[in-house]
């Protein structure tokens, strides 16, 4: 059974939006060559994600409206400093960390809501799974942020780190794959690797896990 259309005033929650908005994020950062335009690039999705997060994430309509007008003003001028070089490396990075840790705390108030509503939906399973791959994100800021304060190499494999390599040790490390061409080289790598483990195999046992069966069980009754 379908469910109603949200009426007016009421919240859309287009989780599967921020989902393939949040996986497209994750390739292009591993893809992309580093620069200030795919810097900007990178910003630009990940302001769209918190968007699409924001406008359709709130009770009211009037909440929504304002939130995600601040979103789209305030990204449209950072992306446009970011695209020219403008910002320093330093601002970048930090309003980097802050989106990235933005996106999830908005978007579990969300999900929350979306739980107490409307019970387990598809659209939950994809915002959970979005948040999920914020997770991954947000690790991969802490690694280059710890790599700066240390400045050691991160790595045992190579000197330099990039957003690329962080973003592809973060994913490998939370999934458990281990490919073993990037490790932690110093203590503190190690035990955020050790904590990016547990906590992503815990969430997807637990989290989606939970959610996959009710929504599997619901569709049966």
């Amino acid at each position: 059974m379908r469910a109603a259309a949200p009426v007016d005033g009421e919240a859309a929650y287009r989780y599967g939006v921020v989902f393939l908005l949040v996986l497209t994020l994750v390739a292009f950062v591993i893809i992309a060559p580093a620069g200030p335009g795919a810097r900007a690039i990178g910003f630009a999705i990940e302001a769209l994600a918190l968007l699409v997060v924001a406008a359709t994430s709130r009770a009211g309509a009037d909440a929504r409206r304002m939130g995600a007008l601040a979103v789209a003003v305030a990204g449209a001028i950072l992306i446009a400093l970011m695209a020219t070089g403008t910002l320093p490396d330093a601002i970048t990075f930090a309003l980097n960390g802050l989106l990235a840790a933005a996106i999830p705390f908005t978007l579990v108030g969300g999900l929350i809501r979306l739980l107490r509503a409307r019970g387990v939906t598809a659209q939950a399973v994809a915002g959970a799974l979005a948040v999920y791959l914020l997770v991954g994100l947000l690790f991969a800021w802490v690694i280059m942020l710890v790599a700066r304060i240390e400045g050691i190499p991160y790595f045992a494999q190579q000197h330099t780190i990039t957003a690329s390599s962080a973003v592809y040790f973060s994913f490998t490390v939370m999934t458990t794959t281990g490919f073993g061409d990037l490790t932690a080289a110093t203590h503190v790598g190690r035990a955020l690797a050790v904590m990016e483990e547990v906590l992503g195999q815990i969430y997807v046992v637990v989290v989606i896990g939970v959610l996959v069966g009710s929504l599997a069980g619901r569709r049966q009754a």
